[in-house]
């Protein structure tokens, strides 16, 4: 703690280019997640296929992934971003699809019953109804991409990790549990955040 108390202006900066990383994936990884997942729901055929790739991506390791992409997006921050969004897909996809699978049948016959059309019917009812799970995902993905945002920084794509590996470099333990600790806090109060959001969402589908 002493380290960041009196470094906290260039752990502030640290953790800005951390937080930018991470929001940035995450937004781009649901852009994409939630189109597929609707169509997986729409199309179950595509569902098996999908996500077992999905979960053969996940299983490469974070550190390989990254550096298989340098020749292709450089160093720094595309290619963190890149692989970010890749292990976020296989969380994200499967809860919602899992959210929107698991709907009563009754509910979306009574939805049917009163005029809605499949986009009024996805809008007002299935997302609504499978967010609970989304956020669920959400929050496991936001851990993750928080953790693997720490390696990035060995492609020189910013955030926390620097702390880690400048450390590791300079044999400095101060700068590896300041480092340890910070993206530690970060995953703590971005957890507990989350966590809450799904509280609100699974009591507003109770009231």
């Amino acid at each position: 703690m002493t380290y960041l108390v009196q470094n906290w202006r260039s752990v502030g900066g640290l953790l800005i280019e951390h937080l930018w990383l991470t929001l940035s994936a995450l937004a781009i990884a649901l852009v994409i997640a939630v189109p597929t997942s609707i169509l997986l729901v729409r199309v179950p055929r595509l569902r098996g296929p999908v996500l077992g790739l999905l979960g053969v991506l996940y299983t490469i390791p974070s550190l390989s992934l990254l550096v298989l992409l340098i020749p292709l997006l450089g160093l720094g921050y595309w290619p963190a971003v890149v692989t970010l969004v890749i292990y976020a897909q296989l969380v994200l996809v499967r809860n919602l699809v899992v959210g929107m699978t698991e709907i009563d049948a009754a509910i979306l016959e009574a939805a049917n019953g009163m005029g809605m059309n499949a986009w009024q019917r996805l809008i007002i009812v299935e997302f609504p109804l499978a967010l609970p799970l989304l956020l669920a995902g959400l929050r496991i993905a936001t851990l993750s991409t928080i953790g693997i945002a720490t390696i990035a920084a060995f492609i020189n794509a910013g955030g926390l990790g620097m702390l880690l590996f400048d450390g590791v470099r300079s044999s400095n333990q101060e700068k590896i549990v300041a480092g340890a600790l910070a993206v530690s806090l970060l995953a703590f109060g971005a957890n507990a955040l989350l966590r809450q959001a799904e509280r609100w969402s699974r009591h507003g589908l109770d009231a």
